[in-house]
Protein backbone atom coordinates (compact mmCIF):
# COMPACT_ATOMS: atom_id res chain seq x y z
CA UNK A 1 0.00 0.00 0.00
CA UNK A 2 1.19 3.12 -0.81
CA UNK A 3 1.68 6.27 1.94
CA UNK A 4 -0.65 9.10 0.95
CA UNK A 5 1.94 11.30 3.07
CA UNK A 6 5.45 10.79 0.80
CA UNK A 7 8.05 13.59 -0.01
CA UNK A 8 7.20 13.95 -3.84
CA UNK A 9 10.21 13.49 -6.59
CA UNK A 10 8.62 14.66 -9.40
CA UNK A 11 6.66 18.42 -10.59
CA UNK A 12 3.56 19.44 -9.39
CA UNK A 13 2.16 17.74 -12.07
CA UNK A 14 3.27 14.61 -10.84
CA UNK A 15 2.67 15.57 -6.90
CA UNK A 16 -1.16 16.50 -8.24
CA UNK A 17 -1.75 12.37 -9.15
CA UNK A 18 0.14 11.39 -6.40
CA UNK A 19 -1.77 12.88 -3.54
CA UNK A 20 -4.94 11.50 -4.46
CA UNK A 21 -6.70 9.99 -2.04
CA UNK A 22 -5.68 6.11 -1.17
CA UNK A 23 -7.09 4.18 1.56
CA UNK A 24 -5.33 3.23 4.85
CA UNK A 25 -3.81 6.55 5.95
CA UNK A 26 -0.39 5.98 7.83
CA UNK A 27 -0.09 7.92 10.88
CA UNK A 28 4.08 8.72 11.68
CA UNK A 29 4.40 12.01 10.72
CA UNK A 30 5.50 15.22 13.68
CA UNK A 31 2.25 17.38 12.09
CA UNK A 32 -0.36 14.24 12.42
CA UNK A 33 -1.19 15.26 16.35
CA UNK A 34 -1.69 18.56 16.00
CA UNK A 35 -3.59 18.53 12.50
CA UNK A 36 -5.61 15.85 14.03
CA UNK A 37 -6.49 18.45 17.07
CA UNK A 38 -7.63 21.24 14.73
CA UNK A 39 -9.83 18.70 12.52
CA UNK A 40 -11.43 17.86 16.00
CA UNK A 41 -11.65 21.09 17.71
CA UNK A 42 -12.96 23.25 14.78
CA UNK A 43 -14.71 20.24 12.53
CA UNK A 44 -12.46 20.50 9.94
CA UNK A 45 -13.49 19.19 6.65
CA UNK A 46 -11.37 19.85 3.64
CA UNK A 47 -7.53 20.03 2.04
CA UNK A 48 -4.22 20.76 4.44
CA UNK A 49 -1.36 20.77 1.73
CA UNK A 50 2.45 21.75 2.94
CA UNK A 51 5.10 21.93 0.08
CA UNK A 52 8.69 23.17 -0.07
CA UNK A 53 9.62 24.99 -3.36
CA UNK A 54 6.93 24.36 -4.73
CA UNK A 55 6.54 20.42 -4.49
CA UNK A 56 4.30 18.94 -1.89
CA UNK A 57 5.57 17.01 0.93
CA UNK A 58 2.27 16.55 2.99
CA UNK A 59 -0.90 16.26 2.34
CA UNK A 60 -4.22 14.92 3.86
CA UNK A 61 -7.95 14.78 3.37
CA UNK A 62 -10.98 14.89 5.91
CA UNK A 63 -14.36 14.91 5.48
CA UNK A 64 -16.95 15.36 2.64
CA UNK A 65 -16.94 17.45 -0.44
CA UNK A 66 -20.48 16.62 -0.89
CA UNK A 67 -22.46 15.34 2.26
CA UNK A 68 -25.48 14.65 0.35
CA UNK A 69 -23.79 12.41 -2.14
CA UNK A 70 -21.09 10.63 0.08
CA UNK A 71 -18.61 11.93 -1.84
CA UNK A 72 -15.09 12.56 -0.36
CA UNK A 73 -12.70 15.01 -0.22
CA UNK A 74 -9.55 14.57 -2.21
CA UNK A 75 -6.55 17.16 -2.90
CA UNK A 76 -8.39 18.27 -6.52
CA UNK A 77 -11.20 19.22 -4.92
CA UNK A 78 -12.33 22.25 -5.91
CA UNK A 79 -13.14 24.98 -3.52
CA UNK A 80 -14.38 28.69 -3.62
CA UNK A 81 -11.28 30.68 -3.04
CA UNK A 82 -13.07 33.77 -2.30
CA UNK A 83 -10.52 36.84 -1.77
CA UNK A 84 -7.62 34.87 -3.18
CA UNK A 85 -9.22 35.66 -6.31
CA UNK A 86 -8.07 39.48 -5.57
CA UNK A 87 -4.12 37.92 -5.76
CA UNK A 88 -4.50 36.01 -8.90
CA UNK A 89 -6.79 39.46 -10.05
CA UNK A 90 -3.55 41.52 -9.02
CA UNK A 91 -1.09 39.44 -10.49
CA UNK A 92 -2.79 39.81 -13.83
CA UNK A 93 -2.81 43.61 -13.25
CA UNK A 94 0.96 43.68 -12.94
CA UNK A 95 1.57 41.43 -15.90
CA UNK A 96 0.06 44.64 -17.62
CA UNK A 97 1.80 46.64 -16.14
CA UNK A 98 4.90 44.93 -16.99
CA UNK A 99 3.94 45.38 -20.57
CA UNK A 100 3.02 48.74 -20.70
CA UNK A 101 -0.43 48.73 -20.55
CA UNK A 102 -1.26 49.93 -17.63
CA UNK A 103 0.67 51.97 -14.03
CA UNK A 104 -0.03 51.50 -10.77
CA UNK A 105 -0.12 54.71 -10.00
CA UNK A 106 -2.14 55.80 -12.94
CA UNK A 107 -4.96 57.81 -12.07
CA UNK A 108 -8.17 55.56 -13.47
CA UNK A 109 -9.67 58.18 -15.28
CA UNK A 110 -6.89 58.15 -17.62
CA UNK A 111 -7.19 54.19 -17.55
CA UNK A 112 -11.16 53.87 -18.08
CA UNK A 113 -12.46 56.43 -20.45
CA UNK A 114 -15.63 57.33 -19.40
CA UNK A 115 -15.21 57.09 -15.80
CA UNK A 116 -16.35 60.42 -14.11
CA UNK A 117 -13.69 63.03 -14.13
CA UNK A 118 -13.62 64.40 -11.14
CA UNK A 119 -13.18 61.43 -8.43
CA UNK A 120 -11.07 59.16 -11.28
CA UNK A 121 -8.29 62.06 -11.77
CA UNK A 122 -8.28 61.16 -7.78
CA UNK A 123 -7.79 57.76 -7.32
CA UNK A 124 -5.13 55.61 -8.88
CA UNK A 125 -5.41 52.03 -9.76
CA UNK A 126 -2.99 50.93 -6.75
CA UNK A 127 -5.75 52.30 -4.85
CA UNK A 128 -8.40 50.01 -6.14
CA UNK A 129 -5.82 47.39 -5.51
CA UNK A 130 -5.26 48.18 -2.01
CA UNK A 131 -8.54 48.63 -1.47
CA UNK A 132 -7.56 52.23 -0.02
CA UNK A 133 -9.88 54.35 -2.88
CA UNK A 134 -12.71 55.35 -1.19
CA UNK A 135 -15.01 54.40 -3.92
CA UNK A 136 -18.17 53.85 -2.31
CA UNK A 137 -19.85 50.50 -2.28
CA UNK A 138 -23.53 51.40 -3.90
CA UNK A 139 -24.13 47.84 -4.92
CA UNK A 140 -24.91 46.63 -1.45
CA UNK A 141 -28.19 49.82 -1.06
CA UNK A 142 -29.63 49.14 -4.20
CA UNK A 143 -28.76 45.33 -3.51
CA UNK A 144 -32.02 46.24 -0.32
CA UNK A 145 -34.40 47.40 -3.53
CA UNK A 146 -33.67 44.55 -5.97
CA UNK A 147 -32.83 41.32 -4.39
CA UNK A 148 -32.43 39.75 -7.71
CA UNK A 149 -29.41 42.26 -8.85
CA UNK A 150 -27.11 39.20 -7.02
CA UNK A 151 -28.08 37.11 -9.62
CA UNK A 152 -28.59 39.27 -12.81
CA UNK A 153 -25.52 40.58 -14.78
CA UNK A 154 -25.77 43.96 -15.78
CA UNK A 155 -22.58 43.73 -17.16
CA UNK A 156 -19.23 45.79 -16.56
CA UNK A 157 -19.79 49.34 -17.30
CA UNK A 158 -23.50 49.38 -16.22
CA UNK A 159 -22.04 47.88 -13.46
CA UNK A 160 -19.43 50.07 -12.70
CA UNK A 161 -21.46 52.85 -13.27
CA UNK A 162 -24.41 52.01 -10.57
CA UNK A 163 -22.22 50.93 -8.09
CA UNK A 164 -18.97 52.06 -8.31
CA UNK A 165 -19.01 56.01 -9.59
CA UNK A 166 -20.67 57.52 -7.03
CA UNK A 167 -18.69 60.09 -4.84
CA UNK A 168 -14.89 59.32 -2.64
CA UNK A 169 -16.46 57.52 0.83
CA UNK A 170 -12.86 59.36 1.64
CA UNK A 171 -9.79 60.83 0.62
CA UNK A 172 -8.03 57.73 -1.56
CA UNK A 173 -5.13 56.67 -0.22
CA UNK A 174 -6.32 57.86 3.55
CA UNK A 175 -8.47 54.54 5.17
CA UNK A 176 -8.64 50.96 4.31
CA UNK A 177 -12.44 49.68 3.14
CA UNK A 178 -12.47 46.21 1.94
CA UNK A 179 -15.42 46.88 -0.50
CA UNK A 180 -15.90 44.91 -4.09
CA UNK A 181 -16.69 48.06 -6.23
CA UNK A 182 -13.20 48.84 -6.07
CA UNK A 183 -12.58 45.71 -8.36
CA UNK A 184 -15.39 46.17 -10.45
CA UNK A 185 -13.69 48.90 -11.78
CA UNK A 186 -10.50 46.46 -11.86
CA UNK A 187 -12.16 44.35 -13.82
CA UNK A 188 -13.55 47.73 -16.24
CA UNK A 189 -9.56 48.41 -16.64
CA UNK A 190 -8.65 45.05 -17.65
CA UNK A 191 -10.80 44.62 -20.05
CA UNK A 192 -10.30 48.11 -21.37
CA UNK A 193 -6.55 47.22 -21.35
CA UNK A 194 -6.36 43.85 -23.14
CA UNK A 195 -9.50 44.49 -25.08
CA UNK A 196 -10.74 41.09 -23.64
CA UNK A 197 -13.71 39.86 -21.34
CA UNK A 198 -12.02 40.22 -17.84
CA UNK A 199 -12.36 36.45 -17.20
CA UNK A 200 -10.59 35.62 -20.46
CA UNK A 201 -7.35 38.05 -20.32
CA UNK A 202 -7.23 36.61 -17.04
CA UNK A 203 -6.91 33.13 -18.52
CA UNK A 204 -4.41 34.06 -20.69
CA UNK A 205 -2.15 36.50 -18.92
CA UNK A 206 -2.01 34.38 -15.35
CA UNK A 207 -4.03 31.24 -15.04
CA UNK A 208 -2.95 29.26 -18.50
CA UNK A 209 0.55 30.33 -18.17
CA UNK A 210 0.71 29.48 -14.83
CA UNK A 211 -1.02 25.78 -15.58
CA UNK A 212 -3.81 26.58 -13.13
CA UNK A 213 -6.25 24.08 -15.38
CA UNK A 214 -8.39 23.78 -12.47
CA UNK A 215 -8.97 27.76 -11.47
CA UNK A 216 -12.01 29.36 -13.07
CA UNK A 217 -14.40 31.69 -11.77
CA UNK A 218 -16.89 28.81 -14.07
CA UNK A 219 -18.69 26.75 -11.82
CA UNK A 220 -17.62 23.33 -13.17
CA UNK A 221 -17.97 19.74 -11.93
CA UNK A 222 -16.08 18.57 -8.78
CA UNK A 223 -16.96 21.51 -6.51
CA UNK A 224 -16.95 21.01 -3.08
CA UNK A 225 -20.77 21.89 -1.79
CA UNK A 226 -20.67 24.59 0.68
CA UNK A 227 -22.02 24.10 4.20
CA UNK A 228 -23.21 26.66 6.32
CA UNK A 229 -24.11 23.70 9.04
CA UNK A 230 -22.50 19.63 8.96
CA UNK A 231 -25.11 18.49 11.47
CA UNK A 232 -27.50 18.83 10.17
CA UNK A 233 -26.25 19.15 6.49
CA UNK A 234 -27.61 23.17 5.47
CA UNK A 235 -26.29 24.17 2.45
CA UNK A 236 -24.65 27.74 2.05
CA UNK A 237 -24.90 29.48 -1.28
CA UNK A 238 -25.21 32.78 -2.34
CA UNK A 239 -25.29 33.48 -6.31
CA UNK A 240 -22.54 35.81 -8.40
CA UNK A 241 -22.16 37.61 -11.64
CA UNK A 242 -19.03 38.18 -13.62
CA UNK A 243 -18.53 41.21 -12.73
CA UNK A 244 -17.76 39.76 -9.21
CA UNK A 245 -15.32 38.08 -9.85
CA UNK A 246 -12.27 39.66 -9.51
CA UNK A 247 -12.75 40.39 -5.72
CA UNK A 248 -14.20 37.00 -5.10
CA UNK A 249 -15.59 34.74 -7.59
CA UNK A 250 -12.97 32.34 -8.40
CA UNK A 251 -12.61 28.49 -7.56
CA UNK A 252 -9.24 26.37 -7.77
CA UNK A 253 -7.70 23.66 -5.77
CA UNK A 254 -5.00 23.40 -3.39
CA UNK A 255 -2.42 21.89 -6.07
CA UNK A 256 -3.06 25.23 -8.16
CA UNK A 257 -2.87 27.72 -5.84
CA UNK A 258 0.45 26.11 -4.82
CA UNK A 259 1.73 26.12 -8.15
CA UNK A 260 0.36 29.86 -8.31
CA UNK A 261 2.44 30.87 -5.07
CA UNK A 262 5.65 29.27 -6.37
CA UNK A 263 5.57 30.74 -9.25
CA UNK A 264 4.97 34.12 -8.25
CA UNK A 265 6.79 34.54 -5.25
CA UNK A 266 9.80 31.95 -6.18
CA UNK A 267 10.64 31.52 -10.20
CA UNK A 268 10.18 34.69 -11.29
CA UNK A 269 6.29 34.70 -13.13
CA UNK A 270 6.49 38.25 -12.32
CA UNK A 271 9.54 41.07 -12.39
CA UNK A 272 11.38 42.05 -9.20
CA UNK A 273 9.21 45.66 -9.47
CA UNK A 274 6.17 43.56 -9.13
CA UNK A 275 7.36 41.77 -6.92
CA UNK A 276 8.50 44.16 -4.63
CA UNK A 277 5.20 45.72 -5.21
CA UNK A 278 3.16 42.33 -3.90
CA UNK A 279 5.41 42.80 -0.97
CA UNK A 280 4.98 45.71 0.28
CA UNK A 281 2.94 46.68 2.92
CA UNK A 282 0.36 49.71 2.14
CA UNK A 283 -1.95 49.21 4.61
CA UNK A 284 0.14 48.77 7.86
CA UNK A 285 -2.77 47.80 10.98
CA UNK A 286 -4.21 45.39 8.14
CA UNK A 287 -1.07 43.79 6.70
CA UNK A 288 -2.36 44.61 3.46
CA UNK A 289 -0.07 45.27 0.23
CA UNK A 290 -1.72 44.78 -3.17
CA UNK A 291 -4.58 42.04 -3.22
CA UNK A 292 -3.50 40.09 -0.58
CA UNK A 293 -1.50 40.65 2.87
CA UNK A 294 2.31 40.15 4.12
CA UNK A 295 2.68 38.79 7.43
CA UNK A 296 4.76 38.76 9.97
CA UNK A 297 5.88 36.00 12.06
CA UNK A 298 8.24 35.44 14.86
CA UNK A 299 10.00 32.01 14.26
CA UNK A 300 12.75 31.03 16.53
CA UNK A 301 12.85 34.76 17.95
CA UNK A 302 13.39 35.94 14.26
CA UNK A 303 10.96 37.83 12.27
CA UNK A 304 9.81 36.37 9.11
CA UNK A 305 7.63 37.58 6.18
CA UNK A 306 5.32 35.20 4.35
CA UNK A 307 2.62 35.75 2.00
CA UNK A 308 -0.63 35.55 3.60
CA UNK A 309 -3.59 35.07 0.93
CA UNK A 310 -7.18 34.16 2.60
CA UNK A 311 -10.35 34.09 1.36
CA UNK A 312 -14.01 33.37 2.78
CA UNK A 313 -17.05 33.47 0.82
CA UNK A 314 -20.24 31.03 2.02
CA UNK A 315 -18.84 28.36 3.72
CA UNK A 316 -15.62 28.24 2.17
CA UNK A 317 -12.75 29.15 4.14
CA UNK A 318 -9.41 29.46 1.96
CA UNK A 319 -5.50 29.93 2.96
CA UNK A 320 -2.62 30.38 0.72
CA UNK A 321 0.45 31.29 2.90
CA UNK A 322 4.31 31.46 1.87
CA UNK A 323 7.15 32.39 3.66
CA UNK A 324 9.62 33.98 1.45
CA UNK A 325 12.84 33.33 3.12
CA UNK A 326 12.32 29.06 2.89
CA UNK A 327 10.00 28.39 0.00
CA UNK A 328 7.56 27.14 2.13
CA UNK A 329 4.07 26.83 1.54
CA UNK A 330 0.63 25.73 3.35
CA UNK A 331 -2.55 25.43 1.69
CA UNK A 332 -6.05 24.88 3.76
CA UNK A 333 -9.39 24.66 1.60
CA UNK A 334 -12.52 24.20 3.54
CA UNK A 335 -16.25 24.16 2.67
CA UNK A 336 -17.63 24.07 6.29
CA UNK A 337 -17.47 27.41 7.62
CA UNK A 338 -15.06 27.30 10.34
CA UNK A 339 -13.66 30.60 11.82
CA UNK A 340 -10.79 31.96 9.92
CA UNK A 341 -8.73 33.04 12.40
CA UNK A 342 -8.42 29.12 13.59
CA UNK A 343 -7.22 28.57 10.45
CA UNK A 344 -4.57 31.56 10.15
CA UNK A 345 -3.14 30.59 13.92
CA UNK A 346 -3.41 26.55 12.75
CA UNK A 347 -0.81 27.71 10.10
CA UNK A 348 1.02 30.07 12.20
CA UNK A 349 1.57 26.72 14.35
CA UNK A 350 2.71 24.62 11.46
CA UNK A 351 5.08 27.25 10.39
CA UNK A 352 6.56 27.51 14.08
CA UNK A 353 5.67 30.82 14.71
CA UNK A 354 5.23 32.06 17.99
CA UNK A 355 1.69 32.68 19.41
CA UNK A 356 0.39 36.29 18.07
CA UNK A 357 0.24 38.83 20.51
Amino acid sequence: MIDRRMVLQGGLATGIAALAPLPGWAKGHPDDAKIDAFVKANGFAGTILRAKAGKPVYARNFGLANIAAKTPVTTDTVYGIASISKFLTTVTVLKLVEAGKLALDAPIATLLPGYRADTGAKVQLAHLLSNTSGIPNDFMPALKLEPDLVSRDLGTAESVRRFASGDLAFEPGSKFDYVPTNWYIVIAIVEAATGKPFQQAMRTITLDPLGLAHTSAVEAPGIAASYRTVEPPVLWYNPRVPVMAASGGYYSTAPDLLRAGHAVFDKGFVSPASLKALRTVRVVEQDYSLGGRVRTMTIAGKPVEAAWETGRTDGFRSLLAHRYDTQESIVLLNNTGISQKAIDLFADSLFGAEARA
